[in-house]
């Protein structure tokens, strides 16, 4: 009897073995090595995270995050510009490793992809009208304003949850949407911090907004993979870790969110 356990236990753990070498093969960590490259599905526009500059290449701090992480694997790294409203299910089709964009963790998202640990987190604020200096968001919730916001992020969600009678309007860029503020077509625009803090800082010398900086929601930011992939989120909660003791993620937080340089080259 003693035999056969013990027969059983070694078939069991071959089994297991073998069923984590085969694990491994299917991981997307070691298709990155094995084809030498780290393809990285992103949307230029949200800075400082991810954008062009005036040369059209992709800069901001999710790329230098994406750069240490393709040196770390020792692999190229290949960016892929992706609309927004299509970037999870480009992730699901394999049209790149994983999403550095500047992505809130949500349960909903969580449903369809897994999350890295968060490494950074940002909330939503209104950049408004100058005449609403002054006013808290539940202010503008009347019927005569207008709240903008970009379409199928975290900041419609938060729109829509905490606007009930405000007239909602939604846009496909960030961009156009503060826009429609700053030539006075909406009251304000609900987006997250760093964005509206950013654009503020350059257009709010015209006079005609302000950044009403109290933050709606919490939003711990995470990078995105495919389910299934235990090897490839282990390495990835071990790069982050390791970055932020080493001090290599202060240094690339420094660059977009202390220093404004980068400023300079992208408006």
């Amino acid at each position: 009897m003693k035999k056969i356990l013990v027969a059983l236990l070694v078939m069991l753990g071959i089994n297991a073995m073998a069923d984590d070498i085969n694990l491994w093969q299917k991981s997307t960590l070691n298709s990155i090595i094995q084809k030498g490259v780290l393809t990285v599905g992103l949307e230029p526009g949200y800075m400082p995270f991810e954008m062009k500059d005036k040369q059209g290449n992709i800069i901001g701090f999710d790329v230098d995050m994406a750069n240490e992480m393709a040196k770390a694997m020792g692999v190229k790294l290949q960016l892929v510009p992706t609309a927004w409203d299509g970037i999870i299910a480009g992730l699901l089709t394999g049209k790149y490793d994983i999403i550095m964009s500047g992505m809130t963790i949500t349960q909903e998202r969580n449903l369809k992809i897994n999350f890295a640990n968060p490494y950074i987190s940002v909330g939503q604020t209104i950049l408004a009208s100058k005449k609403h200096a002054g006013k808290k968001w539940s202010d503008l919730d009347k019927p005569e304003y207008t709240i903008v916001t970009k379409i199928g992020v975290t900041g419609e969600i938060a729109t829509r949850k905490m606007f009930k009678k405000a007239k909602i309007r939604t846009f496909e860029t960030e961009a156009d949407a503060a826009q429609e503020v700053l030539n006075g077509n909406a009251d304000g625009m609900v987006y997250d911090k760093p964005y509206n803090a950013i654009f503020f800082a350059e257009k709010g010398a015209t006079g005609k907004l302000v950044h009403l900086d109290e933050e709606l929601t919490y939003e711990p930011l995470g990078f995105a993979i495919r389910k299934g992939d235990p090897d490839f989120l282990n390495w990835l909660n071990n790069f982050l870790n390791q970055t932020q003791h080493d001090g290599t993620y202060k240094k690339i937080y420094d660059r977009w969110f202390t220093d404004t340089a980068w400023q300079k080259k992208v408006m």
